[in-house]
């Protein structure tokens, strides 16, 4: 019996079939046509040499337009979670996205137009970041993480940071604050309980090698019921007494105040820096601007921090610089800030605006109903807070079928499920996404009525 595998095209009889056809995309290179090709010829031998359904020219010019086509796609994100990590966290403000295409060419990084000289290219980022936080000097590196490790190799290589095991936390990717200690060189001295720590705790583990004492905030959870925990303030108070630094890896970087919105519970950046602490955030969260660690603190250990070669290693470039200048100089004028950052512009709309917006939504929406729910901060902010806002819902009989078909058109729309119900939230849409998000639904699921 014949072996259906010896009749599979040739790889060149494939090529030439698909570059003559009209589903090829436009200007797709030969090679890539190829690797196409031998990607579904190698498919078909799996299958014992079956064709694909769709027949071999329009499998091969299809994964040759998933090979063409860009990772970094505009997405709609009407799930609510505003700082939605998955999705790229904080949508960046206007004038950060021109301040991109401005740094996108030649542009004056790292010299000085006045001069004629080198210059450096933390300068105007450090001076906006005493600006905003009141800091004697801060630094940029590349995101939070590597804040952590600098500013950690700096104050304590070779030597101990003491910890609290309830702070001892795993942020996004499973990565873990003791194994990025462990990183930094200094070896990690763990104090108190999971659920308790006291200032004697920290007094115990304090020996001829102590460097530092890290404070690292839970964002991403909390703890309840039998706990105690020391206060920064307290903290402080007492290492900066005995010439020991303390660093606070704040995490978020929360720069105004929102509880006038329903927000609490997460620190300031000014109220962390206003205790002496050498403090550490990101740039891509609550600040609402590129992904970026940013480190701010006494002028002394920011000097040192500034010359060790890990921070070259750990710069950012030119267009995270531009972007996070333009998203922090907003903060001079608070009230500017939280209408121009999509961040705070999305966690302070008021009810009246969500409402609106779901409202003119459901319009477009045969079948669905406007009613309460909630939106979460995201991004490790904020755990306990969920902020009431108001929902479409769409009920629908395949669930996970209709949010494939979101996923899958253009633009893609990422929503979520409620029993068996597809879920709008219009916190995270403009009014443009919003119309887009709503119209996309409807055609998806006049396509599976059809």
């Amino acid at each position: 019996m014949t072996d259906p595998r010896s009749q599979l095209p040739s790889v060149n009889e494939l090529v030439d079939r698909v570059c003559a056809g009209e589903a090829l995309p436009a200007n797709a290179p030969r090679a890539v046509v190829v690797d196409a090709v031998r990607e579904v010829l190698d498919e078909a031998r799996a299958r014992d040499g079956t064709p694909p359904d769709d027949g071999w020219e329009s499998a091969a010019a299809q994964r040759v337009a998933e090979r063409q086509r860009p990772t970094l796609v505009p997405v709609i994100n009407s799930t609510g979670v505003v700082l939605h990590t998955n999705l790229g966290r904080a949508p960046l403000p206007a004038v950060a996205v021109r301040a991109i295409e401005d740094a996108a060419g030649y542009t004056a990084l790292e010299y000085d137009l006045v001069s004629g000289r080198r210059g450096s290219r933390q300068t105007r980022i450090r001076r906006l970041l005493r600006e905003v936080t009141g800091a004697e000097d801060a630094l940029v590196v590349n995101n939070a993480a590597a804040a952590v490790i600098l500013v950690l190799n700096t104050l304590a290589a070779g030597a101990e940071a003491i910890v609290s095991r309830g702070e001892l936390v795993e942020i996004g990717g499973s990565f873990r604050i003791p194994e990025i200690i462990a990183r930094s060189g200094c070896a990690l001295v763990e104090v108190g309980a999971t659920n308790r720590t006291h200032l004697r705790d920290y007094e115990r583990a304090l020996s001829p090698r102590t460097r530092c004492a890290l404070k690292v905030h839970r964002s991403n959870f909390s703890m309840t019921g039998f706990t105690s925990d020391v206060a920064l303030a307290d903290l402080a108070r007492f290492m900066h007494a005995r010439d020991i630094p303390v660093v606070h890896d704040l995490g978020s970087g929360l720069l105004l105040d929102l509880s006038a919105f329903g927000l609490r519970g997460e620190p300031r950046v000014t109220e962390s820096v206003s205790e002496g602490a050498v403090v550490i955030f990101s740039g891509d969260k609550l600040v609402g601007g590129p992904q970026a660690g940013l480190i701010a603190g006494p002028a002394a250990l920011l000097t040192r921090m500034a010359a060790n070669p890990l921070a070259r290693a750990l710069r950012p470039d030119k267009v995270v610089l531009a972007a996070l200048e333009a998203t922090l100089a907003l903060y001079r004028d608070p009230e500017q800030a939280r209408r121009e950052i999509p961040v705070l512009a999305m966690l302070t709309t008021p009810p009246e605006g969500l409402e609106d917006r779901a409202r003119r939504m459901a319009a477009h929406l045969p079948g669905s109903t406007v009613g309460p729910g909630w939106s979460s901060v995201g991004g490790g902010s904020f755990p306990d807070t969920a902020l009431p806002t108001t929902l479409v819902r769409v009920p629908v009989d395949h669930p996970q079928r209709v949010l494939a078909a979101l996923r899958d058109g253009s633009p893609p729309v990422v929503a979520r499920t409620e029993d068996d119900a597809i879920v709008l939230d219009p916190r995270t849409l403009t009014d443009q996404e919003a119309d887009r998000a709503a119209a996309r639904l409807a055609e998806a699921l006049a396509a599976m009525e059809a």
